[in-house]
């Protein structure tokens, strides 16, 4: 099984790693997409004005200028400690033990802007690109990342995959029909989407996966997990969605 999670706008700064080495991020065959993106915003940070702008950043933000500049030569750290924000401190990967850290590590992919899905423990620096951004260079995102990402996935072919990404970042790569999938909503009891609960629900689902770090192949194998675990994951009327049922 393989989870996909969405990134966060929001990054813990600094790292002791080495430099990013594209070479040991997974789906090598997305190496020139990487190159790619990078090129461009190390490019574009060049024009503080022309990064404010394309980037949609405040006087307060400029610090992330800098960072995309230096993308080749920052410290990294592993991608799960790297993002913060909702999601990533609901699943609280450092706090893990070593083992659940490394099955994370075999699991999870993030789907970030300027990587394309990097594993959990992937060494990444600190970056500012949303999904919706268009850098000047090359095409807009979701045209650049979509058809080689879902082609890469197909490539490694998973036994399942779980989805848990927001809509804008499965635009990014979406999941090929050939692999057997489930994209996941947050409802209540009724069925009411929850917006609020959301990322918190899937970064506890991740956690509670990590720490038990189960043998999943399937949709019936997780289902089947969840049940064992007090989780609430229940079909609904359209093949390819699961739903995570959270109390208000």
């Amino acid at each position: 099984m393989k989870i996909l999670l969405p990134p966060s706008e929001t990054k813990r700064p600094g790292g002791t790693g080495a430099p990013l080495d594209l070479g040991v991020l997974p789906l090598p065959s997305l190496a020139e997409h990487r190159a790619a993106v990078l090129d461009a915003l190390v490019e574009l940070a060049a024009d503080e004005e022309a990064a404010r702008r394309v980037l949609k950043l405040s006087e307060r933000q400029l610090d992330d200028i800098a960072h995309n500049r230096a993308l080749r030569s920052a410290p990294t750290m592993p991608a799960i400690d790297r993002y913060t924000g909702v999601l990533f401190d609901a699943l609280d990967a450092a706090s893990l033990s070593p083992a659940s850290r490394r099955w994370a590590d075999a699991h999870v992919w993030i789907q970030s802007a300027p990587f394309g899905p990097v594993g959990a423990l992937d060494p990444i620096p600190t970056y500012r690109l949303a999904a919706g951004t268009s850098l000047p260079g090359v095409p807009p995102l979701r045209r650049h990342w979509a058809e080689a990402t879902t082609s890469a996935i197909a490539d490694e072919a998973p036994s399942f995959v779980l989805d848990l990404r927001s809509e804008a970042y499965v635009g990014l790569g979406p999941v090929p029909a050939s692999v057997p999938s489930a994209y996941v909503r947050v409802v209540t009891e009724q069925g009411r989407a929850l917006n609020h609960f959301n990322k918190k629900s899937k970064g506890l689902l991740v956690r509670a996966l990590a720490e038990d770090r189960p043998r999943i192949g399937s949709r019936r194998a997780l289902l089947r997990w969840a049940e064992g675990r007090g989780i609430v994951l229940r079909e609904t009327d359209h093949p390819g969605e699961l739903e995570l049922v959270v109390a208000e």
